[in-house]
């Protein structure tokens, strides 16, 4: 059992609100998952640039060494166990071959030009506030509350999952041939780094998507290639989306309003939403994709 939740802002007013409502509508779901959390957040991007989130120990002087061995300014943001590093985006090569020769230890959790991908073992209240989530802007994100059934408790275990450039998806649910799926994606050129059939979700939308297909279409494909239950949120630089599976045995819950599209596992992650009881409120359709794009 684990908890979702998701906001799409329509309104640029509430942009810089977006970590504190995000965080909020989190910590609702501690009871559906409380092992651990963790949170998506479309930024702002700097124009030529990529943003890398690395987690894990001795972060201090990273980007002055990474920047010394690759030639170019890099800059960088600490939040707790990690650390966002924007580099120009001619260079992203250059320091993902210079960060697993030099620090193979460090886990690129998200990368992209806007996206910044954080996750913990630990509460999700806890996890928001390490990281700063109440105070971060944006236009669009995604967080996830764990309940570990299938496997350890570990951060390489927690959501989100991020298989591409300003990709990422929470899921709630188990699916079947994942293991078979996962050998597919690798023979493709997938990275897929845990057991966890969530990444292996992830990595199937990135494939499409690779392949020239548009999020909703992806997700359309899943619904003949993915085995088993789920309940996905995905996240792309410009796009929000929402996908059931034909039985949607797992609960989940929307509302839309002029100013915002919210989902969550239970009607109580939304009920602090400002305008919430004006919104259309509404329980998303088996095998039905909803998805929303911000304009450029």
């Amino acid at each position: 059992m684990c908890g979702i939740v998701g906001l799409f802002l329509k309104d640029k007013a509430l942009e810089p609100q977006l970590g504190e409502m995000l965080a909020e509508m989190l910590e609702v779901m501690t009871g559906r998952g409380p092992d651990s959390a963790g949170f998506a957040v479309y930024g702002a991007g700097n124009a030529g640039h990529v943003k890398l989130t690395l987690r894990g120990d001795n972060l201090d002087g990273l980007a002055k060494a990474l920047a010394a061995a690759i030639h170019v300014a890099v800059e960088a943001t600490a939040h707790d166990t990690h650390l966002v590093l924007s580099v120009p985006a001619a260079s992203e090569d250059a320091a993902r071959v210079w960060l697993e020769a030099e620090r193979p230890d460090l886990v690129i959790t998200g990368s992209g030009q806007r996206i910044e991908l954080y996750k913990e073992v630990g509460l999700p209240a806890e996890v928001a506030t390490r990281f700063g989530l109440q105070q971060m802007a944006g236009t669009h994100g995604i967080g996830h509350t764990r309940m570990a059934t299938e496997s350890a408790v570990t951060t390489d275990g927690a959501h989100p999952f991020s298989t591409g450039p300003d990709q990422c998806l929470v899921h709630n649910g188990s699916l079947s041939n994942h293991k078979s799926l996962k050998r597919t994606l690798t023979r493709e050129g997938i990275y897929i780094a845990t057991d966890n059939d969530s990444e292996v979700a992830a990595g199937y939308l990135s494939w499409k998507m690779r392949d020239g297909a548009s999020l909703a279409e992806a997700l359309e494909a899943s619904l003949d290639d993915l085995d088993g239950f789920f309940t996905f949120v995905v996240g792309t630089e410009n796009g929000f989306a929402v996908l059931r599976d034909p039985i949607s045995c797992k609960p989940a819950v929307m509302a839309e309003t002029d100013q915002y599209v919210a989902f969550g596992s239970e009607y109580r992650a939304l009920a602090g939403l400002p305008g919430i009881a004006n919104a259309r409120v509404f329980e998303p359709e088996p095998a039905h994709v909803y998805a929303w794009e911000r304009q450029s």
